[in-house]
């Protein structure tokens, strides 16, 4: 009601009023600053309302000097500044936006919205200083396209994918995960026929199944795909394995959609690895091969090592790769680990019953084993990795048993064992 209320008082003056976005300097390699998983989606809605509605809007990623003149060399200065948020544990950039910019902009109102804003608000308007706290998801930029414009005009190169929400939420409410209190409410699109502009889409739902009308969704795609007007499609979040054992017609219609690389979940225990193992039959049977298939797995967690690598162990018997996702609490405000040293859990959050070392034991694991399932081979080395053997050796190495490989390489790792 709130958020309702401040929007109702902004229209009045929106045609003179220019509005900053700004996307904090997140740790995000420059590599993957256009990465499909982290485009700043909700400022992009957000600045084709903002323009609909007859207001002047930049975009800045990060802290940078000379993003203040526009094509006219005029000076813009905004009455306002909208930050974006991710990760509760990138709070601290958040807040070295919010600093510098009301530094830049000492009369500028500057307001902090998405995930560490909506689950936090309190902990956002005190740590971070900002005016103003928006929570959850603005509804009325929900309808617009996102100004992908903005993005071009940064970075000189244009995306070649869009992001499309079919869904808004998640009809289910795991501990673990904040969704469910951000958007509470599921909300379902019929149709995205008419939102589909490029010929790569990427959904952002968060339980993309879930949504009654997923047949007819699935079903313009596929349209679509045969037209050649959509190359492939991905689902960020992956597929609800339980939703494709009660469906299983529902595989087949995502491979004829053009979906790659499905994922589905194993976030509970060991003894669930039947099911698994039934919903990747189920993909398979689609027409999707193993090594493609990628399991989410969710650690540094309640379930402990020794535990995790017996998951391990079986995505390996399937050879289907694994997505993991090392545990943050929601309310987590920091996140400063880092691989390649000795760490304690006043760096990063480390679970009860895992150590720093069994954090780093298991994220190289993985790694190593997700290689070996893509390069198809039975053993990692970072000499076969880097390339550092002729592809006659490799392919002779191939061949050998664990104690000629052994012998051969002093560097060797075998993913059935720890």
């Amino acid at each position: 009601m709130k958020n309702q209320k401040i929007l109702a008082k902004r229209k009045l003056n929106k045609k003179k009023n220019k509005i900053l976005l700004v996307e904090p300097d997140f740790p995000i390699p420059p590599k993957s600053k256009n990465h499909k998983n982290f485009l700043p989606i909700g400022l992009l809605k957000i600045a084709s309302y903002l323009r609909a509605n007859g207001t002047k809007v930049r975009l800045v990623r990060g802290i940078i000097n000379n993003q203040f003149v526009n094509r006219e060399n005029k000076y813009f200065k905004p009455a306002e500044i909208w930050i974006t948020s991710l990760f509760t544990f990138w709070s601290e950039n958040v807040r070295n936006a919010v600093i510098y910019y009301k530094n830049v902009f000492p009369k500028a109102k500057v307001v902090v919205g998405g995930i560490y804003a909506s689950l936090m608000p309190k902990h956002c308007k005190k740590y971070t200083g900002c005016d103003e706290v928006y929570v959850g998801v603005m509804k009325e930029a929900e309808k617009f396209p996102p100004a992908y414009d903005l993005i071009d005009k940064i970075n000189s190169n244009y995306l070649d994918y869009q992001i499309v929400h079919a869904s808004r939420g998640c009809k289910r409410s795991c501990a673990f995960c904040g969704t469910w209190k951000i958007e509470p409410n599921y909300l379902a699109k019929k149709s995205i026929i008419e939102e589909i502009k490029l010929r790569k889409v990427i959904f952002y739902d968060n339980n993309f199944l879930a949504n009654p009308y997923i047949e007819n969704i699935l079903s313009e795609l596929t349209e679509l795909k045969k037209e050649k007007k959509i190359l492939w499609c991905e689902s960020q979040s992956g597929f609800d394995g339980r939703i494709l054992l009660k469906k299983p017609y529902l595989a087949k219609m995502i491979r004829e959609a053009g979906f790659r690389y499905p994922r589905i979940a194993w976030d509970w225990n060991f003894s669930d690895h039947p099911n698994i193992k039934k919903q990747i039959n189920v993909l398979k049977q689609a027409g999707y091969r193993s090594r493609d298939i990628f399991i989410f797995m969710l650690y540094n967690w309640d379930i402990p090592l020794n535990k995790m690598e017996l998951k391990r162990k079986k995505c390996w018997q399937w050879k289907v790769q694994i997505a993991d996702c090392r545990y943050r609490p929601i309310n987590q405000t920091f996140d400063y680990y880092y691989p390649k040293r000795e760490q304690t859990r006043f760096d990063y959050f480390i679970h009860k019953k895992w150590t720093d070392e069994k954090v780093k034991k298991f994220r190289r694991n993985v790694r190593s084993q997700n290689i070996c399932v893509r390069q198809e081979v039975s053993f990692y080395s970072r000499k076969l990795e880097n390339r550092l053997l002729s592809k006659e050796q490799a392919k002779r190495l191939k061949r050998f048993g664990k104690r000629e490989v052994r012998n051969y390489l002093d560097d060797v790792w075998f993913p059935d064992e720890d």
